[in-house]
């Protein structure tokens, strides 16, 4: 939904509320079918970001120098500040160098998936239909689950996840039931939610700017039109740090997980 989209303009007879942005601006028609299923925006968009992290990373070290050029040190910067920075820190270099890969890969595969919310045409940050976040969530929760019961075994895996320890005395049978409820459903619905809230909301706010500016754009209401575009652009400029900071959190979350299901139980 783009503010072009519509012919109403404020003293024109019609209301704000008639083009105002809703849980329409997400709801998308198929642009084309393969076998039955259905391909709408916001999943061309989620291949394109595939296709973008692939293609880059391919281009940046495809042929790699001694002597970096300008691709290869730009892609050696980014996969060594996940690494470095989120999963060393995190995990250990030891621990951590076998995950470095998959947190490179979903860092930017996020990172790109947000940023076509500023991009013209495209215009819409894909996890902000919820499946995605999820999908992207379930990926991390199976890995946790997996790591953890590889590591302690089936008894001290549950130990694990459900926290125990027995100096807590009477109260552990509490702690263990709300650590079982927090690790095994609460944890993978947050790490999903977190990204799909921010993402919805940072849409949501640049169409109402966006379409305001459009919708005010007639009269004396040019003046209130400058002021809802000056908010559009420093919203725009906002947004480009939450998406990438939303990138950041997903992946420092998951090593945490991570991090938490190598730990000895007590």
């Amino acid at each position: 939904m783009l503010a072009f989209e519509t012919d109403c303009h404020l003293f024109d007879g019609c209301g704000f509320t008639e083009v105002s942005p809703g849980l329409h601006s997400f709801v998308f028609k198929p642009l084309f079918h393969v076998g039955g299923v259905e391909f709408n925006k916001p999943m061309m968009l989620a291949l394109l970001s595939t296709i973008v992290v692939i293609g880059f990373f391919w281009a940046a070290f495809n042929k790699p120098k001694l002597i970096p050029g300008k691709l290869q040190m730009v892609g050696e910067a980014g996969y060594d500040f996940v690494r470095r920075g989120v999963v060393y820190e995190t995990l250990g270099k030891r621990e951590g160098e076998k995950y470095v890969p998959l947190m490179v890969s979903l860092f930017f595969f996020i990172w790109i998936m947000n940023i076509w919310a500023i991009i013209p045409l495209a215009q819409f940050p894909v996890p902000s239909v919820i499946g995605f976040p999820v999908a992207l969530a379930l990926i991390v929760y199976v890995l946790w689950v997996s790591v953890t019961f590889k590591r302690h075994g089936f008894v001290g895996g549950w130990k694990n996840i459900a926290g125990y320890d027995k100096s807590l005395g009477p109260v552990l049978p509490v702690v263990m039931f709300i650590e079982v409820l927090s690790n095994l459903l609460i944890r993978p619905f947050t790490h999903a939610v977190r990204l799909f809230a921010n993402m919805f909301a940072g849409h949501v706010l640049l169409l109402i700017f966006t379409i305001a500016t459009w919708y005010m754009l007639n009269g004396i209401g040019i003046a209130y039109a400058g002021v809802s575009f000056v908010m559009t652009i420093l919203l725009t400029a906002f947004e480009l740090f939450i998406q990438a900071l939303q990138a950041y959190v997903f992946i420092l979350l998951a090593c945490n997980y991570i991090q938490g299901a190598l730990a000895e139980h007590h």
